[in-house]
């Protein structure tokens, strides 16, 4: 355990730089005692580590020391293959180092970790887009991309929603690949960030001029929390539906698993017979109507009236349109 410890210190010092004995306590889950103990092992073992004072201090390796050593057990190091997805790879230009980059990961490891890394990539595949729809065409996501490494201004023609287009000039600071479409997270100059889905850019140009990232920005946390602030903005309205018996599944297919799972989590015991009614989280009462239409009688609308009233009035003018004969014949 502590050997396991003492190599992540190595490579934290390594990759990071000066670290305090604070951060490196945090980042191991042990006390600073334990740091100072573990740092004193690791210079009596020969590594080149020590110690600025000061408030601007902490520890740090001699520079120009690597260790060749990369800590990976059997599992870390299968695990990185179930990182190798070769279509987005392939989107941004680096199927062919993707390749490249794992061969030598194999190559350089032992026996046995080689060997289960490779049954990883016989035995699991991640295929990002869902079913019943393809990849998002994006004929400008390697440009973006280099703006994004580059750290580069991007004036782009961008298509909303409408549509109409409009000329944007940003700053790139990431791109996020969610259910098989690519969004870029970039920001106006002086402006806040905001997202754009890359297959709705028309035309752009990576400008010659760098920008600076703003300190302390992270693309993972920024992703989170713009998620959960879109999905709680999507679902602005209510339905109130009497569920059947064995639904539940069907229903999450048509409205959404979190919405779903949301309703059946405040839903009361089912009742005499063995309806359960819950409160839906719906996009709006017209988006509703096709979300349960979709489900027939295995839901029944009790509100809003004007939802009930809606699905009322679809559902008769349907059964006036197959009560006739086809109003134009069918080709020969």
């Amino acid at each position: 355990m502590r050997a396991s410890r003492l190599l992540s210190l190595l490579l934290l010092l390594q990759t990071r730089g000066r670290m305090t004995a604070a951060e490196l306590s945090e980042e191991l889950e042990v006390s600073v005692r334990t740091v100072y103990r573990d740092v004193e092992a690791l210079s009596s073992a020969g590594v080149p580590v020590y110690a600025d004072r000061g408030p601007a201090g902490g520890y740090q390796l001699l520079d120009g020391y690597r260790t060749r050593l990369n800590g990976l057990t059997a599992e870390e190091a299968s695990s990185l293959f179930l990182a190798g997805l070769p279509g987005p790879a392939a989107e941004l230009g680096l199927a062919e180092v993707a390749a490249a980059a794992e061969l030598k990961l194999l190559a350089a490891l032992p026996p046995e970790p080689r060997s289960r890394a490779s049954r990883m990539r016989e035995r699991f595949l991640l295929d990002v887009p869902g079913w019943y729809r393809d990849s998002d065409d994006v004929p400008f996501l390697g440009e973006v991309a280099d703006a994004v490494w580059d750290g580069r201004e991007v004036r782009m023609v961008y298509r909303r929603w409408g549509p109409t287009e409009v000329v944007r000039q940003v700053r790139p600071y990431g791109l996020v690949l969610k259910g098989g479409s690519w969004y870029l997270v970039a920001a106006p100059s002086g402006g806040e960030p905001r997202t754009y889905r890359v297959s709705r850019i028309v035309s752009a140009e990576v400008l010659p001029d760098r920008f600076a990232r703003p300190e302390g920005f992270d693309l993972g946390e920024f992703w989170q929390a713009y998620a959960a602030d879109f999905a709680d903005r999507m679902y602005s309205a209510e339905a109130t539906i009497w569920m059947e018996p064995g639904a539940e599944d069907l229903l999450r297919y048509t409205a959404g698993a979190r919405p779903v799972n949301q309703a059946l989590a405040e839903a009361g015991p089912p009742g005499e017979d063995g309806r359960v009614l819950l409160r839906l989280p719906v996009e709006s009462v017209r988006h509703a109507v096709w979300t349960l239409l979709r489900m027939g009688t295995m839901v029944e609308v009790a509100g809003p009236p004007e939802l009930r009233e809606l699905m009322a009035s679809t559902v008769a003018d349907l059964a006036a349109m197959y009560g006739a004969p086809a109003s134009r014949p069918v080709p020969r």
